[in-house]
């Protein structure tokens, strides 16, 4: 048990060796939590093994699946450098400490990926940090704020202009000029030595692979890590049709908080479910018929959507970098590169056995907790999981290419900040709008093998919607998706889709829920087919926001765990880390009693 000296020696240890970096408008902690409160935080997020039959491989792919997990590895560490400037030395201390502080310590850094709380508003769990996560993470100097880089963005040629907005560059001072100017530099640059390592080790996998998708998207894959340019690897992903279903690189903006603009390295090491793909890709040879009839103005809609997108249903083996951080990724729409989404769509990826683990372990509590004992009945896998999947659909729908006051522009751009929950708001209405539209006409679009419909599907899809909202919303509001939820929960609440009970459960009027999710999806279509950013603003500050009867329901749900801590077992069984940098946390969870 850790004595009161020492954890004032560690906590003071901790501020010397870190406080340089907590220069700046954030300014530094106040207090940490202890031991106990610290176990507390971290207990929210429930070690789950993640198992995955690998036998059906053929022999090429299991070679070169111990080469991708290695590779993805390499995406944790680039980054915790993306993340936080002082994640590095930080990370390696955290190792360094043998207390029982310091190994809680380390465990919730791992979820977190850095020392800020990701169900807490970002607020630092230790001590000799900037009291919050960073707006611009480590894409921008720690200084910077909006206006510095406006004025530095005007005095730019256009071709310069492209490169600071990129995805893939980083923004630093320009040491090298006497004015307070900026300069920015590729991020094939700035991560040079980790990407090298991570493009041999895509090729190693490539020359293994009988896959000739694979082994091409790898190998472009590869190039790009090096040459910062991402497209031809990104037209070669979304061509990929292999039974290891691989992402890896720079994709989303979500920790830009500044602009949106720079992308975040991750990587999700997956096994493709050919039954289950098959079975949920109907959903998507409709999505024109879809677009056709969203309920935004008609002339905001797409007459001819990209090509057909790839709908993948997977296993996950392996996720890391940002797409194992905080809550678990259950599902993912990329490329981000608008190009490439006009070209050829996006593509979705399903990680059902995250959703399942997810489903089981969360959401079926917080069902029996907050909704009547009828309602309870109407809860199921089917309906979250087709949700999820929709969801996901509905991010290639609605406005890509946008024109404003003579310029094209894209509704990322315009609504730069707040574009990621305004689009996951979107994502969440216009996937239930898709689904009822789906359910209505199910026989005519020769659905009805793979899409329940009629009033029990309904009262089902709808009801165990509702549970998720209450299960999402435990994320918090500086997470896109959280923020993205509180405008859906208090438009819907507002619009008597769902009341509050005597017995302090929910009931839902499904006829109201199914009107309010037209009129929200038309509201948010609109915001983004007009790049209207004070009207975003608007929404987020009126219906962004965690209300009272919210704040009670959390109360009843404390002890149901938030989200998962995935464990990645076959991964460590494969690949065994040999450094102590990616080691898995399964051997820490089973001293410490877990499964």
């Amino acid at each position: 048990m850790l004595k009161l000296t020492d954890h004032v020696i560690l906590s003071l240890a901790f501020f010397f060796l870190f406080g340089i970096f907590s220069i700046g408008a954030q300014g530094k902690t106040p207090s940490v939590p202890d031991l106990t409160r610290l176990k507390k935080m971290t207990a929210r997020f429930a070690p789950t093994a993640l198992r995955v039959d690998t036998s059906r491989l053929s022999s090429g792919d299991k070679q070169a699946l111990i080469k991708l997990i290695e590779a993805g590895r390499v995406m944790n560490d680039i980054f915790l450098k993306q993340y936080w400037k002082g994640n590095p030395a930080l990370y390696a201390n955290l190792q360094r400490d043998t207390t029982a502080l310091g190994q809680t310590r380390l465990q919730y850094f791992r979820i977190n990926k850095g020392p800020w709380s990701a169900l807490d508003e970002f607020e630092a769990f230790l001590p000799g940090v900037p009291s919050r996560k960073l707006p611009g993470a480590n894409f921008y100097p720690e200084e910077m704020i909006k206006p510095d880089f406006e004025r530095w963005f005007a005095s730019l040629s256009t071709e310069d202009q492209k490169q600071a907005k990129s995805f893939f560059t980083v923004i630093r001072p320009n040491t090298d000029s006497a004015s307070d100017t900026y300069k920015f530099i590729p991020y094939s640059a700035e991560y040079k030595t980790d990407l090298t390592r991570a493009a041999n080790l895509l090729r190693e996998a490539a020359s293994l692979t009988g896959n000739l998708s694979l082994k091409k998207f790898l190998s472009l894959r590869a190039d790009a890590f090096l040459s910062n340019d991402y497209y031809a690897s990104d037209l070669a992903w979304m061509d990929l049709d292999a039974p290891l279903d691989i992402t890896i690189g720079p994709y989303e903006t979500y920790d830009d908080e500044l602009f949106g603009y720079k992308a975040a390295f991750e990587a999700f090491i997956n096994l493709r479910d050919d039954e289950e793909t098959a079975k949920v890709s109907a959903f998507a040879q409709h999505l024109q018929e879809i677009e056709d009839h969203l309920p935004g103005d008609s002339k905001y809609r797409n007459p001819k959507l990209g090509g057909a997108a790839p709908l993948r249903v997977v296993e996950e083996i392996l996720s890391a970098g940002d797409g194992n951080r905080g809550i678990a990724t259950a599902a993912y729409n990329l490329p981000n590169d608008a190009r490439v989404v006009q070209q050829k769509g996006s593509k979705r990826v399903m990680l059902k056995n995250v959703q399942e683990a997810k489903f089981r372990t969360v959401l079926l509590p917080i069902a029996n907790r907050m909704l009547s004992a009828q309602a309870k009945l109407d809860v199921n896998f089917d309906s979250f999981f087709t949700h999820i999947v929709a969801h996901e659909l509905m991010h290639g729908l609605g406005p890509h290419q946008i024109r404003i006051q003579d310029r094209d522009t894209t509704p990322r751009e315009e609504l730069k900040e707040l574009y990621s929950a305004i689009e996951e708001a979107k994502a969440d209405v216009t996937g239930l709008f898709a689904l009822q539209y789906m359910m209505d006409h199910a026989t005519e679009m020769g659905l009805t093998r793979v899409l329940p419909s009629g009033n029990a599907a309904q009262r089902q899809l709808y009801t165990t919607y509702l549970a998720s909202m209450f299960r999402s919303l435990r994320f918090g509001l500086n997470e896109a998706h959280g923020k993205g939820m509180a405008i859906q929960f208090n438009y819907l609440i507002d619009k008597g889709s769902f009341r509050e009970t005597g017995d302090g459960t929910f009931a839902l009027d499904i006829e109201k829920f199914k009107q309010a999710v037209r009129e929200l999806d038309h509201d948010l279509l609109t915001l983004e087919a007009e790049g209207n950013y004070s009207g975003a603003k608007k929404m987020l500050d009126e219906l962004g926001t965690i209300r009272p009867i919210l704040r009670h329901a959390f109360d009843k749900l404390q002890d149901i765990p938030t989200d998962i801590e995935p464990i990645f077992v076959t991964a460590e069984e494969l690949a065994p880390a040999t450094n102590i940098r990616h080691a898995s946390t399964l051997s820490e969870k089973r001293k410490a009693g877990h499964p």
